[in-house]
């Protein structure tokens, strides 16, 4: 038996509506021998009162500083990385004993990571899993991009002035929504298959050559045209960032399949970099008017050069969405996944009562951002060093 208290706070960032662990998930570590402390109320906004965590064996208590001092681990949807506005607010009720796991974006947002690093804890970024078999239940970013991809479909066919599939009426036939996914990661997938339930014809273009079969085994139909890049994908499986003339050619070989789109659906992004512009201005004027653009990749700057940050702009009549933390929207399903992976997380490295990195476990290694009161990551400390770096030199 461990005897580590495990936290789980409410979640302080604007809008966030998930909680880090819900109460099915509380058994699976009071039988590993963990204590489990949750803030109360910590789970009202994804639909999981007090009671509910209660009566799986969780302890419940009132004050966010007497949850703080309980535990040895916080378990967080968004910690101080992702948080920027109001995660600073617990800085000071964090020790060097505390281990912080969720979402950090320590590629985004490095600093972050090193004012945690000063607290002395150790933190644990979801957003490094690495995309193996063995990670596969650990998998944050895949179980959230899943809700994107279905929720981006449903929000372009709110707006947009057609129905999606194809009818046969007495009054004549209806020809079915024409829907472009741009990106076939886990999100661009889901929204694929989305799309094909409500009956529409999807098409998808990914810069991955790998991804075409999972393109068609969804049931769309490949975008394909030449990109002539050295390497389009990473060892972690996600998306290199391509050179501008790259990016160019690709806007060049998708201008004509977005011109004849009903929807489009963006979800290319690299991590830790600014989404790559894939649709100008002037290929959403040769967009019919009534069209839908999804940008997905709006928090990381946006695939449309007319995206705005939770914002709808219309132009020409084609209307361009730029929603993030998509996920809140469904916070019961959201956190249910976000909790099992989590768990999973921590059930792997909780060994004979106690946290263990070890050096040789892939998995440990590539998610540890700060240890021992230091940066331990080494892309996250070469970020820091680049941006230190910069600003020595005048840089913002």
């Amino acid at each position: 038996m461990s005897g580590l208290c495990v936290g789980v706070p409410k979640e302080t960032a604007p809008g966030e509506t998930l909680v880090a662990l819900t109460p099915a998930h509380v058994p699976l570590l009071v039988k590993a021998g963990f204590e489990v402390s949750i803030e109360s109320g910590a789970g009202e906004a994804a639909g999981f009162d007090d009671d509910a965590y209660r009566s799986k064996g969780a302890r419940i208590i009132a004050k966010r500083e007497e949850l703080f001092s309980a535990a040895q681990i916080l378990l967080q949807v968004r910690t101080l990385g992702a948080n920027p506005e109001k995660g600073r607010d617990d800085l000071s009720l964090l020790r060097p004993n505390h281990t912080v796991i969720g979402l950090a974006d320590p590629l985004g947002n490095p600093r972050a990571s090193s004012e945690l690093a000063t607290r002395g804890v150790s933190l644990l970024a979801l957003e490094l899993i690495p995309r193996i078999a063995r990670a596969q239940s650990m998998d944050v970013l895949s179980s959230l991009a899943t809700i994107v991809g279905y929720r981006a479909v449903l929000l372009a066919a709110g707006v947009l002035p057609k129905m999606f599939p194809m009818l046969t009426t007495a009054a004549g036939t209806i020809a079915p929504a024409r829907v472009l996914v741009i990106g076939a990661g886990v999100a661009g997938l889901h929204a694929i298959a989305t799309a094909r339930r409500l009956g529409a014809a999807v098409a998808a273009y990914d810069v991955r050559p790998a991804a075409k079969e999972d393109i068609r085994s969804v049931g769309a139909k490949v975008v394909e045209f030449p990109v002539e890049a050295d390497e389009v994908e990473e060892s972690r499986g996600y998306a290199r960032a391509l050179n501008e003339e790259a990016c160019r050619r690709q806007r060049e070989g998708l201008a004509p399949v977005v011109a004849a789109s009903d929807v489009v659906i963006t979800t290319a992004s690299v991590p830790g970099r600014r989404a790559p512009l894939l649709i100008t201005s002037d290929m959403v004027a040769r967009m019919s008017w009534g069209s839908v653009i999804v940008d997905v990749a709006a928090d990381r700057g946006g695939n449309c050069a007319l995206t705005r940050l939770n914002e709808t702009v219309i132009q020409r009549g084609v209307t361009v969405l730029g929603p993030t933390n998509l996920p809140r929207t469904v916070p019961t399903h959201a956190s249910q996944l976000y909790g099992r992976n989590l768990a999973s997380v921590l059930l792997h490295l909780c060994k004979d009562g106690r946290l263990r990195f070890e050096s040789d476990d892939e998995i440990a290694r590539a998610i540890l951002v700060t240890r021992g009161g230091e940066v331990v990551h080494p892309q996250v400390s070469a970020l820091l060093g680049t941006n230190e770096a910069s600003t020595a030199n005048g840089g913002e």
